[in-house]
């Protein structure tokens, strides 16, 4: 139990950014009460600086208010003052940020050029070598005053020019000092940022932004939540930047970088965010200006209680203790509803978009990974036979009595009817308060699921509290979260639909989904595993960590990227690192199983875990070589046609 829920967020029930403080890059206000600023990073060469001007333009013009370069060298950060003057002759006063890894005389050379350099803690100071130290607390202080010394320089030269700084800490780029000390958890990535900061405020430096990126989009939550905690313990309020490292690309990427950055949006978290695609850069503006637009005007709900205590930890990921009914609930993976009600006749072809495909000719189904576990079929019935892994959800008053077959019924006509399966029965619930009138209709009754359904625009608050209450009164029946909506556009769908779900199954309140997106019922269904796979809850296919490509790229990102898609997209819950460099190689992909890096021109590395086990192939055989690895380990299975 955790009593203290403001650790992390003031008010769970009610709306309000997390109050930091204001940090200016250049002429851009980041945090205080400024909108939530969007940027994102160039993928070219920095020494091309032609090229790294005219991206840039690009990036601006489709609205990224703040530019990243990487400078991987020191000659690559004394080009960024031809990069700055170039785009200031043009008319563009766009802060530019210098990225920078291992390098300090790199961020000490560009603090004096750009409006703000972006420091890695985890190799700032530190050479990883993936070995693990005992350290007593003498030899750990001896390591905090090698890091001061180092970083030292940094902070008084962007205190004298004005140079805000942001500490970011990703996942897999944790020291080995901080492994040794806190291990691979949020703790570890937070910690590892606040020796730094606490570097930066000896020195009366506090022009800082701060990050917690992760792939993992459980760990990436849990750290700026924990972040945020261990700020106010230490009277801190610096403006937080989010993101989702690795996100990939295409609907994966953007399902998973909402599920991410959503889940923190919608609790008041986050002043400045970067959508992170395997894609041209000016790709992620669009994403990242409907994550944050939604927040513009902050939203209203019914009044809701405030919350006063929290019936799970909200820095450490665990599924809610449900009872288990058919195949729903306690250890089960989270189950999906799909609505074919509106079908008056339904025939074999209608069950296609749902991952269930009839051979006329073999008279069988074939079913695909995105397969749904229950259909919705209102008044209707199908009259023909379906597989034994479907089931049929009916109205109550035409439930057919069938095997696999269960009724569902809305609160008034559930109780005044006896006429209930023996297994599995659903119950519609609209209301927001868990109130003491449903508490005695439920809470002995264990065949009953509940299908939790929310029309707003922002469902989490309310559903949340529900779930809250239910779980602090000891009910501990499974909960399905329904929700429908009408976008226009597609993307919009998936991003808010991502957030509003995929909040909930992060922090493990769910056991299942129901999305309506219209006729669209494909893209619902793809949607809906999407958000599963995005929380690590349901792997439905295989995943890609890909890195969205930089300056330090030693190949075509996008174009490998699918070539691998293309040959391993079956391999269901495999999970492949895609690298541009080393930098961004063992460490960022950090569980992935397999890693594609790039070491050289033309050179690849691969990788089995963390371990290097194939250095220096060729690219043109990279792929078939990742192939063989995979075989190698046993996780190769042929394709096969549905």
């Amino acid at each position: 139990m955790n009593n203290n829920i403001q650790e992390y967020c003031s008010n769970l029930t009610n709306y309000q950014r997390l109050s930091t403080r204001l940090v200016m890059v250049g002429d851009v206000s980041i945090g205080g009460d400024n909108p939530i600023c969007i940027q994102s990073m160039t993928t070219t060469e920095t020494m091309d600086t032609k090229k790294t001007i005219t991206q840039s333009v690009r990036m601006i013009e489709a609205g990224c208010e703040i530019v990243r370069i990487t400078a991987p060298s020191l000659k690559e950060a004394k080009n960024l003052k031809l990069i700055h003057q170039g785009l200031r002759q043009l008319g563009y006063k766009t802060p530019l940020v210098a990225d920078i890894h291992f390098t300090p005389n790199a961020a000490e050379e560009a603090a004096r050029i750009v409006e703000k350099v972006r420091i890695n803690p985890g190799n700032y100071a530190d050479r990883k070598r993936f070995e693990l130290y005992d350290y007593s607390d003498k030899d750990y202080q001896n390591e905090l005053d090698r890091i001061k010394d180092r970083f030292t320089p940094l902070v008084k030269i962007c205190k004298e020019y004005g140079t805000a700084m942001r500490i970011g800490t990703n996942h897999g780029s944790l020291s080995d000092r901080i492994l040794s000390r806190y291990g691979d958890t949020p703790l570890g990535m937070v910690e590892s940022a606040m020796e730094f900061i606490r570097i930066c405020e000896y020195w009366n430096y506090s022009d800082i932004i701060l990050s917690m990126k992760a792939s993992n989009t459980q760990v990436m939550v849990q750290a700026y939540r924990l972040l945020v905690k261990k700020m106010a313990d230490e009277s801190m309020n610096y403006p937080l930047h989010l993101g989702v490292t690795e996100a990939g690309d295409g609907e994966d990427g953007r399902i998973k970088s909402s599920v991410g950055i959503g889940t923190l949006l919608e609790d008041g978290i986050g002043d400045t965010i970067r959508v992170s695609l395997t894609e041209e850069p000016e790709n992620e503006i669009p994403v990242a200006k409907a994550l944050a637009q939604r927040y513009e005007k902050g939203f209203n709900i019914d009044p809701l209680e405030k919350i006063i205590s929290l019936p799970y930890n909200p820095f450490f990921h665990s599924r809610r203790n449900t009872i288990k009914i058919n195949n729903i609930g306690a250890d089960d993976v989270p189950r999906v509803i799909a609505n074919l009600s509106n079908f008056r006749i339904i025939k074999h072809e209608d069950l296609t978009p749902f991952g269930y495909i009839y051979s006329n000719d073999q008279d069988k189904w074939h079913l695909s990974d995105q397969a749904v576990d229950y259909i919705y079929t209102g008044n209707n019935k199908i009259d023909f036979e379906l597989p034994g892994t479907l089931s049929i959800i009916q109205d109550y008053m035409t439930w057919d009595k069938k095997e696999n077959n269960f009724p569902i019924f809305e609160i008034n006509n559930f109780k005044n009817t006896l006429e209930r399966s023996d297994v599995l029965n659903f119950l519609i619930i609209e209301e927001n308060i868990f109130s003491d009138e449903l508490f005695e209709l439920i809470v002995n009754d264990r065949t009953l699921v509940l299908i939790l359904k929310n029309l707003d625009s922002h469902s989490l608050m309310a559903q949340r509290k529900f779930i809250i209450d239910m779980m602090n009164k000891g009910v501990n029946n499974p909960v399905i979260i329904y929700r429908s909506y009408d976008y226009n556009s597609t993307m919009e769908f998936q991003l808010y639909s991502a957030t509003d779900i995929g909040s909930l199954l992060i922090d493990g309140l769910s056991d299942g989904v129901w999305m309506d997106y219209g006729s669209e019922h494909g893209i619902a269904n793809q949607t809906a595993f999407g958000i599963l796979q995005a929380t690590r809850l349901r792997i439905s296919k295989t995943e890609y960590i890909s890195c969205p490509s930089c300056g330090r790229t030693l190949f075509d990102l996008q174009e490998t990227t699918s070539k691998i898609r293309e040959v391993t997209n079956h391999l269901k819950g495999v999970k492949i690192g895609i690298m541009g460099c080393i930098v961004n190689g063992p460490g960022e992909m950090a569980d992935a199983d397999y890693g594609y890096v790039g070491t050289g021109t033309g050179l690849i590395s691969l990788y089995k875990g963390q371990e290097v086990v194939k250095r220096n192939i060729p690219t043109e055989k990279a792929v078939e070589a990742l192939i063989d690895l995979i075989k190698e380990h046993g996780d190769w299975v042929d394709s096969s046609p549905l």
